[in-house]
């Protein structure tokens, strides 16, 4: 059997360590887990109270078009039916965009760091990989459109970026959009939206009118906490999306994902509660930061990049052993700093106190 020669250099994803795993390991009785950007205040109770009943007929397939779920979103964020894709979480739509439109002697765009799951899936197609340093975690879309050619096929924009949380302006995203050749496909991912405070922040969903060569990424998987069933959607032109329909397997997103997604956009209330907890404790950590001295990149998500005077992973080990789990730096191109996901208040309160105690020693040293 022979694979795919690029397969040969490629690791799988490596999700992070488990709260079972780190139970057992370090004898610890409970552990919190601010390594995913997940909502530490769970789901939607309206979708908790109804989910017995969305548990039936699992005999039967899903509706592979989505229809009811299609005809809820497409009403919330104010589009046509046909402008959208739905896939097991957003990470599908990448994967089905670069199904579609990657190929050996074909390239991309994107900034670095970034998703990685773009990187991951243009490989696997065979396309040239052009990444483009952040400055300061932000994107630098000037030198992403120079490096732009005729064989480019699609620039990847992620904002607010992961692993950074920085957004980028309206003006400058515009100005971008308004110098990009029409054969590029332009996918702004945008799956942390809902923790978007930024008065200046672009309306990407407006911008469709105007851009047939975009398509905008969301997800259920962050703010509405439905990451365990993996739903996901893009919106873009209907001739987009009729491309890329094709490369969409056929019943990808289940039942009842499709019907807790209805029930969590009913449910805004729960979203604006837990979204304005996490702003709330996402700037007591930035004041915690500016404190004791620790720089952080000005986050529009749902976590923060901290800077360290040690590796992100000797800061990774040391909380692990008090109980906490997050995101070393190093693993997402960005040494000495650690990504960590805005828990809830006292969580917050106790990894602060930890990580106060791993830098006295560090200073010690």
């Amino acid at each position: 059997m022979k694979a795919k020669d690029i397969l040969k250099n490629m690791k799988p994803y490596k999700p992070g360590k488990g709260i079972e795993e780190v139970k057992k390991e370090f004898g610890l009785n409970r552990i919190v887990k601010l390594a995913s950007n997940e909502n530490p205040y769970g789901f939607s109770p309206v979708v908790e109270r109804e989910l017995p009943k969305l548990i039936a007929d699992l005999e039967i397939y899903p509706d592979g078009y989505g229809t009811e779920v299609r005809k809820k979103v497409a009403n919330f964020i104010g589009v046509e039916d046909r402008q959208l894709i739905f896939g097991n979480g957003s990470d599908e739509v990448v994967q089905i965009i670069c199904r579609t439109f990657l190929e050996p002697g074909s390239n991309t765009v994107m900034a670095s760091p970034t998703f990685p799951q773009y990187r991951h899936n243009a490989l696997i197609e065979g396309a040239e990989v052009r990444e483009v340093p952040l400055v300061d975690g932000h994107h630098d879309l000037e030198k992403m459109l120079q490096n732009i050619d005729e064989h480019t096929r699609v620039l990847w924009i992620c904002t607010p970026n992961n692993p950074t949380g920085v957004h980028i302006d309206q003006d400058t995203l515009q100005s971008a959009l308004e110098r990009i050749p029409e054969h590029v496909l332009v996918v702004i991912d945008e799956a942390y939206y809902e923790y978007l405070e930024a008065e200046n922040a672009f309306d990407s969903i407006a911008a469709l009118n105007e851009y047939p060569n975009l398509i905008v990424l969301r997800t259920f998987s962050k703010a509405y906490g439905l990451a365990g069933l993996r739903i996901g959607f893009g919106v873009g032109h209907p001739d987009v999306i009729q491309i890329l329909e094709p490369s969409r397997e056929p019943f990808n997103t289940s039942t009842v994902a499709q019907a807790a997604a209805i029930l969590a956009l009913d449910d805004q209330k729960f979203i604006e509660e837990t979204v304005e907890v996490n702003h709330r404790n996402k700037k007591a950590l930035m004041s915690f930061c500016e404190e004791i001295g620790l720089p952080y990149y000005d986050s529009q998500a749902n976590f923060l990049l901290i800077h360290l005077p040690c590796s992100g992973d000797e800061m990774f080990e040391y909380l692990l052993t008090k109980g906490f789990i997050v995101r070393s730096g190093e693993a997402l191109g960005l040494p000495n700093t650690i990504r960590l996901t805005i828990g809830k208040k006292e969580d917050m309160q106790e990894i602060q106190e930890a990580m106060k105690q791993k830098l006295a020693s560090v200073q010690s040293q």
